[in-house]
């Protein structure tokens, strides 16, 4: 979603004093590298010309090496897993993180940032309507405010009473990361439940998330012409040039490992819930950051909704009862 906090649904829990200052700084930390690498993955889809599914492609692929090499060196026990084990992991690699990385690409290249990221976070509503209607778990009332709120905050950012003015399919691209986000949610929760660990968890579902894409795309036609050399960085930065697989390893790096460990980390020290609710920082501050570098820019009715769509995603996030 956001550019989707990957860190899965967990309790906070770990050795040592919880320390909640550390735990904000390391979510916020998280959130600005995420912000930062939306406008990154923009400027490689237009600038560089790489298409939506190689991106998404080279991102799981990479972020599948590091975080495999890392749990393999640090635990290497977590990585044993069961046939039918097996099988859940690679419907949580393809559903929950390849199609999120894959519609979340399409939907910033096609609409502005801040806009696509505040429609992708409806994924907790529909979370919460999942738990209420599907299993049948209890649900606060809030829930319904919660809706109401998000669907008035997307009247106004999509503009819907002047026929819609955004790009159909960049909307539909950001529904569709939604509701990837929500399947991923879901299905993390559940195996953290069945006692897996959320390090081994992610690296498995990068590793069949890049099985899946090196399927549908054979890495030896990977268009590496386009990779090779510097592109300029657009907006504000036009004038300066930036080489292609630098661009490529912040995304990787620094746009998903190295936040994902800062989220875990984070979990020590704040409940998940608080974690989650704070991420929700992303679509602002990555709108700022779009902003300040390409020179996109919100009006003020779009901007009231996505503060009521963040308001309603808010309540969304405490209407279930043991998110508390």
């Amino acid at each position: 979603m956001a550019d989707a906090p990957f860190a899965p649904p967990a309790r906070a829990h770990g050795p040592g004093r919880p320390r909640p200052l550390v735990g904000y700084a390391l979510v916020w930390a998280a959130v600005g590298l995420w912000s930062l690498n939306a406008t990154v993955a923009k400027v490689v889809l237009d600038s560089a010309n790489l298409s939506a599914l190689r991106l998404a492609e080279v991102r799981a692929t990479g972020s599948a090496l590091l975080l495999l090499a890392a749990v393999a060196l640090l635990r290497p026990a977590s990585l044993r897993v069961s046939r039918r084990e097996l099988v859940f992991l690679a419907a949580f690699g393809i559903l929950g993180l390849a199609f999120v990385q894959f519609f979340y690409f399409v939907a910033i290249g096609r609409l502005p940032i801040g806009i696509a990221l505040v429609i992708q976070y409806l994924a907790p509503v529909f979370v919460a309507l999942w738990a209420r209607f599907v299993v049948h778990e209890p649900v606060r009332r809030r829930l319904w405010v919660a809706i109401a709120l998000s669907l008035a905050g997307l009247t106004l950012v999509v503009e819907l009473w002047s026929g819609f003015t955004l790009d159909g399919v960049g909307v539909a691209a950001c529904v569709a990361a939604a509701l990837a986000y929500a399947a991923y949610l879901l299905m993390a929760e559940r195996s953290l439940q069945r006692g897996r660990d959320a390090a081994s968890l992610l690296a498995w579902g990068f590793a069949f998330a890049a099985l899946f894409w090196a399927v549908v795309q054979p890495w030896w036609s990977f268009p590496s012409g386009r990779v090779d050399g510097s592109q300029p960085l657009l907006g504000r930065l036009d004038e300066t040039s930036a080489p292609v697989w630098l661009l490529l390893a912040y995304i990787v790096v620094l746009g998903t490992v190295v936040p994902f460990v800062l989220i875990v980390s984070a979990l020590h020290h704040v409940p998940a819930t608080r974690v989650t609710v704070m991420a929700m920082l992303e679509p602002v501050l990555a709108a700022v950051v779009a902003f300040a570098w390409l020179g996109e820019e919100i009006g003020g009715v779009q901007l009231a909704g996505g503060a009521l769509v963040l308001a309603g995603i808010g309540l969304a996030q405490t209407a279930r009862p043991h998110d508390l």
